[in-house]
C-alpha cells in the first residue's frame, strides 16, 4: 500500500511537473501561427498533403480594367484597319467580295454586336451629334453623295486618327482608292461634302 502511495504520489509531481512547462510553449506556438495567418494566405498546391512543407503567396494587386470608352472605341477602329485594301462592291457586306460604304460600316459594327442602318441614308436621324472639333474614334462622317450641291446622305466613314487635330477617316471608297482607304479631312473633295459627325458609342 505504501508502494502504491509512494508511486502515485510521483505520477502526480510528474504530470504537473509536464503541464507547466508545456503549457507556456504550446501559447507560444499557438501566439505566432495566428499572427502569420493574420498577414499571409497559406495555399498548398494541388497534390500535395497538408503535410508537406507550406508555401506562402502573397496577395496580387488587382489591375484597374480599361475604360469600355476607349477599349470599344479603339478595337473598332483597329478592326476596320484590317480591311483595308478590300475592294469596293456596291451592295456587298461580304469582305471576301467586297463592300460598299455602308456595307463597310455594317460588317464593322455587326462584328462587335451593333445593329446599325444598311443605308447610309438612314444614320442622318441617330445618334449624337458631334463636330469636327468634338468628334472621337469610331464616331461616324457623314458626306453627301458625289455631287455636293445635293444634300442628302450618299458616304458614310469612320472617324480613325487625328494629325494636328485634323481628323481622318477609314471608308470603302467608289473613287480613285476603289476600296476601303483612309482619307484626311483636309481633303477638299471630302470637306466641300462633308455633312454631319454622329457617336453610336457613347454607352460604350
Amino acid at each position: 500500500m505504501n508502494k502504491f502511495m509512494g508511486g502515485l504520489t510521483l505520477g502526480i509531481i510528474a504530470t504537473t511537473c509536464f503541464f507547466i512547462f508545456f503549457k507556456p510553449f504550446q501559447k507560444t506556438i499557438s501566439d505566432s501561427g495566428s499572427a502569420d495567418s493574420r498577414q499571409d494566405t497559406i495555399v498548398v498546391a494541388p497534390g500535395v498533403s497538408s503535410d508537406s512543407p507550406q508555401v506562402v503567396l502573397p496577395v496580387q494587386p488587382q489591375v484597374q480594367a480599361q475604360s469600355r470608352d476607349r477599349a470599344s472605341r479603339d478595337s473598332l477602329v483597329t478592326f476596320a484597319k484590317t480591311l483595308l485594301g478590300t475592294p469596293y462592291l456596291y451592295g456587298s457586306v461580304d469582305p471576301a467580295k467586297g463592300f460598299d460604304c455602308s456595307g463597310f460600316i455594317t460588317h464593322v459594327f455587326n462584328h462587335f454586336n451593333i445593329a446599325v442602318p444598311r443605308s447610309s441614308f438612314e444614320f442622318g436621324p441617330i445618334g449624337k451629334k458631334r463636330t469636327l472639333q468634338t468628334c472621337k474614334r469610331g464616331d461616324l462622317i457623314l458626306f453627301t453623295g458625289t455631287n455636293p450641291l445635293e444634300r442628302d446622305i450618299g458616304h458614310i466613314g469612320i472617324v480613325c486618327d487625328f494629325v494636328n487635330g485634323q481628323p481622318s477617316f477609314i471608308h470603302s471608297s467608289s473613287g480613285k482608292a476603289h476600296g476601303v482607304t483612309i482619307t484626311s479631312m483636309g481633303n477638299k473633295f471630302y470637306q466641300e461634302r462633308f455633312m454631319s459627325v454622329i457617336d453610336l458609342l457613347e454607352s460604350n
